[in-house]
């Protein structure tokens, strides 16, 4: 897609004073910045309204925006399993059953919760699981981002990764999870505009001057199975959507970056509250880049990168265009700040801590290099945006959700519960993995019995647990305060 030179300089200006304003906010948080706590989770002190913000912006980025949006206008509406609906429902359980228990529990990262319920060998092995998680997640967002810069400057995308990778990386390192939640709370602010503006756009346009009449058209001329949230045709596509949708939902909740927010917060009720509202946000605003993916199918315009760019080059004039682009930046590097800081965390408080003497503040910023330049090299694997999103929230689900519940609410009597948990659940999908086997045992089930992959190994999981830590052997855990005064006496 070519724009008018004078565009591109103009987009190219506002793009640079932006990317300043965000440097200057990390200046700030950096003199906030005197701890490792500080860094990690903010001195536990974000109120409620920068709470919600950053948790809806942390997910709330190239996969909802541009991955979401391309696969529901390919797929239609079963494709958004994956993104809005399940991370979506993922905060609506973390405020009810997760964030209260674990905020009371002040922990820097959930392996220490895992240390804690299980022994180390658990902190290690959750650690080892959970930190390349992240770098498929963090790698679809550098991606997604580099493709707008080519689509709007003809930038090569391989160039682009790395100036993404290099400007998400570098205002992260300075402020830590002050300088995130900050930029998160202006960022997450221009994505909703932005998506508003547009989604009343491409509606009048559809409609020839109505609104009302334009959702009616995209109803009426979108194919019916398009339309199908949950497919009907087969069980086999049934149970595959479930798989999905488990993995969106469940997968999230043993994140780091889900839990650091909930850390963060200044009191249990605030990151109960923040995990509700972001929720509710997140369904609600996810909805748009949705129906903007089905409205792109009743348009002449050729979708040449990804559904929301094109719209906005084709629908919105050059001044409200460039804020759109403003917007779909500000929701990626959202993601990229808060998925950098994640894992980071974790590999310095729970694993170079170990076998460093390196003061924590310093370690923890070395760390978040280490995981950008991951996350780097994994962008120029090859994979696409959809691919990467998908097999980061599987890794989680299958390896730490059923210790993470267990260690919630009760107190394991066996600590080997929760490592051979971890292990059996990884093992079952990384032996998979490498195949690209979409069920479980699939050269020998695949016909007979096909139980997608991640549905089995979680369930393989949750058996290992059980060898060690029987039902009816269980004895439900004490509350943090409760325990705090036992340890003191």
């Amino acid at each position: 897609m070519e724009i008018g030179v004078g565009l591109k300089w103009t987009l190219g200006i506002v793009i640079a004073i932006y990317i300043i304003v965000m440097y200057a906010l990390a200046f700030v948080a950096q003199g906030k910045v005197e701890s490792s706590e500080d860094y990690i989770v903010a001195g536990r002190k974000l109120p409620l309204s920068l709470a919600w913000m950053t948790l809806l912006a942390t997910w709330f980025g190239a996969g909802t925006l541009l991955t979401a949006a391309d696969e529901v206008s390919a797929e239609g509406l079963q494709a958004a399993a994956l993104d809005p609906i399940g991370p979506g429902f993922c905060l609506l359980l973390a405020g009810l059953f997760f964030a209260g228990p674990l905020w009371r529990m002040k922990l820097l990262t959930l392996p220490d919760l895992y240390r804690r319920k299980y022994g180390s060998f658990a902190e290690v092995v959750a650690s080892l699981i959970m930190i390349p998680s992240y770098f498929g997640w963090i790698a679809a967002q550098y991606i997604a981002l580099a493709k707008m810069l080519e689509l709007y400057f003809g930038l090569d995308l391989t160039i682009g990764i790395a100036a993404v990778a290099i400007v998400g990386a570098g205002y992260t390192v300075a402020g830590g999870m002050w300088s995130v939640t900050l930029t998160d709370a202006v960022q997450i602010s221009l994505v909703l505009l932005g998506l508003i503006v547009l989604a009343f756009v491409v509606l009048w346009e559809i409609g020839e001057g109505q609104l009302l009449a334009g959702y009616t058209k995209i109803l009426a001329q979108t194919p019916g199975e398009h339309l199908q949230v949950v497919p009907r045709h087969s069980a086999s596509a049934f149970w595959e959507w479930v798989a999905v949708l488990m993995v969106a939902t469940l997968g999230n909740l043993p994140g780091q970056d889900l839990m650091q927010r909930v850390f963060a917060a200044k009191s249990a009720r605030v990151a109960q509250g923040a995990c509700l509202i972001a929720g509710v946000a997140y369904l609600s605003f996810g909805l748009i880049p949705v129906g903007l993916g089905l409205a792109a199918n009743l348009l002449p315009h050729e979708i040449e990168a990804s559904v929301l760019p094109t719209l906005a080059a084709a629908f919105l004039s050059p001044p409200v265009a460039i804020i759109f682009v403003l917007a779909l930046m500000s929701a990626v590097l959202s993601t990229i700040d808060s998925a950098i800081i994640a894992p980071s965390s974790v590999m310095a408080q729970n694993l170079l801590s170990r076998c460093t003497k390196i003061e924590p503040l310093l370690l923890n910023r070395i760390a978040t290099l280490i995981v950008a330049t991951g996350a780097l090299v994994m962008a120029y694997t090859g994979q696409t945006a959809y691919e990467l999103l998908e097999g980061a929230y599987a890794m989680t689900l299958v390896g730490l959700f059923v210790p993470l519940v267990f260690g919630i609410y009760t107190d394991p009597r066996n600590r080997w519960s929760g490592p051979a948990s971890m292990l059996a659940g990884a093992i079952v999908w990384g032996l998979h993995q490498p195949r690209g086997y979409e069920t479980f045992l699939e050269p020998w089930l695949a016909e007979t019995f096909p139980v997608p992959l991640e549905i089995a190994a979680t369930g393989i999981s949750l058996l290992a647990y059980f060898v060690f830590e029987p039902p009816w052997q269980m004895r439900w855990a004490k509350p943090p305060e409760e325990m705090e005064s036992n340890q003191a006496s």
